[in-house]
């Protein structure tokens, strides 16, 4: 059974940090391409970050030098650190399987995704 369980959402203030994780089985994570994308509220679908099975990466120029996507194929996790978040940021953040996912349809395998909210 494929499984992305992303944890590390939460209430953080203006300006501070959070890292997501994303673990994954049921599938062969180290050579998988895979996005993080978010869903503010009464939005649509943004992709963040995308990274290869080599880590190279790609970042949207809205999270880009704020936003940092890794991975380690070991543990079979994919990571995001933000940083300087902004109210801006609040949404629900997703991983997903695939490169530069940005619809429902483009990604492979979903997670059910964790809220970060960004409020003082």
């Amino acid at each position: 059974e494929v499984q992305l369980v992303e944890s590390g959402g939460g209430l953080v203030q203006p300006g501070g940090s959070l890292r997501l994780s994303c673990v994954a089985s049921g599938f062969s994570f180290s050579s998988s391409p895979m996005t993080w994308v978010r869903q503010p509220p009464g939005k649509g679908l943004e992709c963040l970050s995308s990274i290869t099975s080599v880590s190279n990466t790609d970042h949207a120029d809205s999270v880009k030098g704020r936003f940092t996507i890794s991975r380690d194929n070991a543990k079979n996790t994919l990571y995001l650190q933000m940083n300087s978040l902004k109210p801006d940021d609040t949404a629900v953040y997703y991983c997903a399987k695939g490169w530069r996912v940005d619809s429902w349809s483009s990604g492979d395998y979903w997670g059910q995704g964790t809220q970060v909210t960004v409020s003082s």
